[in-house]
């Protein structure tokens, strides 16, 4: 190398060195490798990390010994103003060629010869390559923990949340939720082994179902807390509601005996009324010895049962008055069926004739058999259209 050429292979150097400096100490200062370097590790985290500072401990050994030739180098170009061809060739072998010296590794005694352990040279070059290689896998097992950490983490932190504002919410009832303790063991548990396993504890299907138990339990006790503070409205709203099941299961029967009249109903269409049982079921809330948090479940439960009482029965009664929509409609059909058969000159055709008469005796019939009425306008309709549909 020239005497210019050497100045500013240093110059690279001295910034390459500068650099792999503050990466070093940017890796060091990072927040999780400072966790790490104290943490009790265990499992596939214990493995990985082992073999990461194995890592590291070859990456500072190699940026030893190539921070020392580059020393020798800057030493030997500040020894004096004009350089000798002698110092150019060594600073030339020292910044190109093979300086970097790896010294063997002490092998187990059970692993070695008698044999002399041959060392390793490497140029600069070379050295950086395997720093860069050696500072990846540190970097990649830091960055698999830390991303198992920042999906989970702030997870547990959320269920340590939950379970805080359960525990309030046990006060202010003044009861205590089912399975609680277990859960709360459960969640230092999974905790303790996501601090130290990341990489191998399978901690997320019992995190979600953690999670999902908290919520419900924390569920419950909110509700507790809204029927305890508000039992007596929602006693007045559901007394309300029974009322309500009262009306539409009263329409229901007015609907059954307006309709069985007209049209031929089964045994089972008769309209039940369920607001008794309901009724009771509400009289026994009254005075049972339960929790609030077993209360607002039953009365939950109660208010549900109420409205699907109140549904059913709007059903019921809309469904009977729609049997005699139904019947009209096949009037209209029967009628509108002769008109076509009077266009196509059959209404006087016997067989014709024979199944309208049977289709609007069927219709014009009290009690009405609709399944037999609605066949027998099907047969009329098919016979003046030639027997098709």
């Amino acid at each position: 190398m020239s005497r210019e050429g050497v100045e500013h292979a240093l110059r690279a150097r001295a910034d390459e060195r500068d650099r792999i400096s503050g990466d070093l100490l940017d890796l060091e200062s990072h927040t999780t490798y400072q966790l790490l370097r104290g943490a009790s590790l265990r499992g596939a985290t214990e493995r990985r990390w082992a073999a990461a500072q194995e890592a590291l401990a070859r990456l500072w050994g190699l940026n030893d010994v190539y921070r020392a030739v580059l020393r020798d180098a800057e030493r030997i170009q500040a020894s004096r103003s004009k350089l000798s061809a002698e110092q150019l060739t060594e600073l030339t072998e020292l910044l190109a060629g093979a300086s970097v010296v790896v010294r063997a590794a002490a092998k187990p005694v059970e692993h070695r010869t008698l044999l002399p352990q041959a060392d390793e040279r490497l140029t600069l070059d070379e050295t950086v390559t395997r720093m860069d290689a050696a500072f990846q896998e540190v970097t990649s097992a830091l960055n698999d923990i830390d991303a198992q950490w920042n999906a989970l983490l702030p997870r547990l932190d959320a269920a340590d949340t939950e379970l805080r504002r359960i525990r309030e919410l046990e006060h202010d009832l003044g009861e205590s939720a089912a399975g609680l303790g277990a859960l709360e063991a459960e969640l230092k548990r999974i905790r303790a082994a996501l601090v130290e396993d990341p990489l191998g504890a399978a901690v997320e299907p019992g995190l979600d179902r953690l999670s999902g138990l908290l919520a419900d339990s924390l569920a419950e006790l909110e509700l507790a807390i809204v029927v305890k503070q508000e039992y007596a409205r929602c006693r007045e709203d559901l007394v309300a509601a029974l009322d309500r099941v009262r009306a539409a299961e009263s329409e229901a029967r007015l609907a059954h005996g307006a309709v069985v009249v007209k049209i031929a109903l089964p045994p089972q269409a008769q309209p039940r009324s369920r607001v008794d049982a309901l009724t009771g079921a509400l009289d026994a809330l009254e005075v049972s010895a339960d929790t609030w948090v077993l209360r607002a479940k039953r009365l939950a439960e109660l208010e549900s049962d109420v409205r699907r009482a109140a549904d059913q029965a709007q059903a019921t009664a809309k469904a009977l008055y729609g049997l005699v929509g139904r019947r009209d409609e096949l009037r209209g059909r029967l009628g509108a069926c002769q008109a076509m058969a009077v266009r196509k000159g059959m209404a006087e055709d016997p067989a014709a004739s024979s199944l309208f008469a049977r289709a609007r005796t069927l219709l014009w019939s009290a009690p009405c058999d609709l399944t037999k009425a609605a066949a027998a306008v099907e047969d009329y309709q098919r016979a003046i259209h030639g027997g098709k549909p």
